[in-house]
This record gives C-alpha cells, structure tokens and sequence, in this order.
C-alpha cells in the first residue's frame, strides 16, 4: 500500500458523513476513517507518483473506438481539475489510427488498497456513444484472469442515458464463464452533465456499499470466484482507473448528435481505511 498522508480523521457516531450530504450507513460505527491517499489535481500537470497513463488502441476488449494516449489533448490537470477528454481527430499511434482518442490513467503500483472507503467527486459527459467510467482491478490477480479475480465498477454511464449510473461486480470464472451483478442508479432530475456528483463506495470485508452524493443506494454482499472462497475475489488488494471510452459493444458508436470533445471533469478522488 502506497499511503500519501496529510492525516485526515474522521469520526463517527452511527455513520459517516460526505460533506453536508445524507449519510452512508457505516457497519462499524466504533472506528474512525483516516485519509490514506488522494489526489485535489492543483498541480500544473498530472502527479506521475500517483497515476499511470496507459497508451493503447485495443478497444478495451469491447470494441471501444478510441486509441488511447498521454498527450495532454487528452489528459491533463487544468483549474483544478483532472480532465480526461475525448477527441474526434483521427489519431494515430504506433501506426494504428482510430477516429477517436481519449485517455484512461490507473493508480496500480502507486495506490492499491484492500478495504476502505474511495470518493471521487466527478462530472460526467454525455451522448450516444460517450462511455465514462470509474472502476478498479485487482493489482496482482491472485484468482486468475478475468473475471476470476475480480472487477468493481464504481460508476459506469453510457452517454445515451444521461441520468443513470450503474454499481457493477465482474467475478465467478475466467472469460466466458464470468458473472456480473449490480443495478443502475437514476437522477431524480437533471443528467451527471449538469454539475459535479460524489460517486463513492464502502468496501468492507464480505460487503459493497454503492452511494451517490453521500447517499446508500446499493449493497452487494453476494459474489463467487472460481479461484478461491468467498469473499474471494474481493479480499485482495485493488487500483483505480479512470477513462472516457467511445463506442463499444454496449454504448454502441456516437451518432450525428455526439458533440467532441467530450470530457469527463474529476475534482478530487479521496481514499480512506479504518484507522487502527
């Protein structure tokens, strides 16, 4: 575990508390959280002791259209702000040309964690074809390949339904014989373009809290792995990702109505475990 420490302890009665928002139902109200990495993006550029940029044009193994780069047209740190972008501009890399590029930037090696509480205060693009995702991977792959190990899908929202969010769980066996579970999340008005949303989960041993905005919407406390027994998959260490893919097999390609760039804003991602 990589810890970045500027100590933040946060105490709890019955809950916990995101900033003035509901609470989330915390299962050990005795203990406090501590904040054990983040990153507030108020640098000039992108903080490499935290974040990886992958390069690469294989679709994500869903058909994704875009090739994914580090130029900072696609990613880069501006006001504030982490901006992953996505562009209609035909490049290439390595000598494969897509007719998008965007970026995808993952914490493994510099932030893996097993168990805690992670909140990223994002704004999310919109449109046919626009596919942002929060998201994490097992950083070592005890269980075997995916999805044996595992997959938790912090937030997925495909840009042709702009008020909902999805909270999915990737396990079971390697591909084909893996399962998924979890359940979308709507807006009661207004779509996740219109302004900044806390998207957050509590990961606790056995148990998933899904929240939005520091509200409980969905706990998964049921999953499998072939390679070893419950709570396997999801009793091992993990990495976040971020990306804004485009096309795919489940958003399908953009339309004459998708408007590039596109971007997925992101004002802060926050880690904190139980203190001991």
């Amino acid at each position: 575990m990589h810890l970045h420490l500027h100590s933040l302890k946060v105490s709890l009665t019955a809950f916990f508390i995101l900033g003035s928002a509901s609470s989330i139902l915390c299962s050990d109200p005795s203990k406090s959280w501590e904040l054990v990495w983040s990153d507030e993006f108020k640098g000039p550029t992108l903080d490499y002791s935290k974040w990886g940029i992958e390069v690469n044009a294989f679709g994500g193994g869903n058909n994704e259209m875009q090739i994914y780069t580090d130029r900072p047209e696609n990613i880069r740190v501006e006001k504030g702000n982490l901006i992953i972008e996505a562009r209609k501009d035909g490049h290439a890399e390595a000598g494969v040309r897509r007719d998008y590029s965007s970026g995808r930037i993952r914490t493994k090696n510099r932030g893996d964690w097993r168990y805690g509480r992670i909140d990223i205060r994002a704004k999310l693009p919109i449109g046919k074809g626009i596919w942002p995702a929060i998201w994490m991977l097992p950083t070592d792959s005890t269980y075997g390949t995916w999805a044996s190990s595992g997959e938790i899908d912090i937030m997925e929202m495909v840009g042709h339904e702009p008020s909902t969010y999805l909270g999915t769980l990737h396990y079971g066996g390697k591909w084909p014989k893996n399962k998924h579970s979890g359940k979308p999340h709507k807006l009661s008005s207004g779509t996740f373009a219109d302004d900044f949303h806390i998207f957050s989960i509590v990961w606790e041993e056995g148990k998933i809290h899904w929240a939005i905005d520091g509200k409980s919407w969905q706990t998964q406390t049921e999953w499998s792995s072939e390679g070893g027994k419950f709570p396997a998959p999801f009793d091992k260490r993990f990495h976040l990702l971020l990306n804004l893919a485009v096309g795919g097999n489940w958003p399908g390609a953009p339309d004459a109505n998708t408007k590039f760039p596109a971007q997925l804003l992101v004002d802060y991602v926050r880690v904190y475990q139980l203190a001991k």
